[in-house]
């Protein structure tokens, strides 16, 4: 008896997650024309202070082996009107640039994922809400977890 209320309690609880989920949706606006909506639902954690999420933004394209590559964009942190909810938006992957060191012509091009460049945009990790990210539709969103050690110094 008591495992069949366990049962049911599970999945009232799951229903209840995955509509407040789907209702956290609604706070964001659809994406625009020439753009696509990323999102990114992270997995519950313990102590999730000690987490970040990195959000990185680029493409694939065609390059040397030997330069560093980065697009010259940024992303800018939004609100959603009513909701407060953060959401992030990249309008175009501005134009591509590089280090300009000298390769021979004969080395064949390769293909990899050249983001944007400055420093790493880390956002606070919180498992209650999804990371929604705008970008246009070539673009491709990729994202790593960072979590800080055990250790605290004084």
């Amino acid at each position: 008896m008591k495992k069949s209320y366990l049962l049911i309690l599970s999945l009232c609880l799951f229903m209840f997650n995955s509509a407040n989920a789907a209702d956290n949706m609604k706070a964001f606006p659809p994406a625009e024309q020439g753009m696509k909506q990323v999102v990114i639902t992270l997995d519950k954690q313990d102590e999730e202070a000690g987490f970040k999420v990195e959000i990185i933004i680029g493409k694939t394209v065609k390059t040397d082996p030997h330069n560093h590559y980065f697009f010259a964009s940024k992303i800018e942190k939004q609100v959603a009107k009513g909701w407060g909810f953060s959401y992030y938006t990249v309008n175009e992957l501005g134009p591509m640039a590089g280090t300009l060191m000298a390769v021979d012509p004969s080395v064949p091009s390769i293909e990899r994922f050249i983001p944007l460049g400055g420093d790493a945009y880390l956002i606070n990790y919180n498992s209650r809400l999804p990371v929604v990210i705008y970008v246009p539709e070539d673009a491709e969103v990729h994202y790593r977890i960072w979590s800080a050690g055990d250790d605290v110094k004084l």
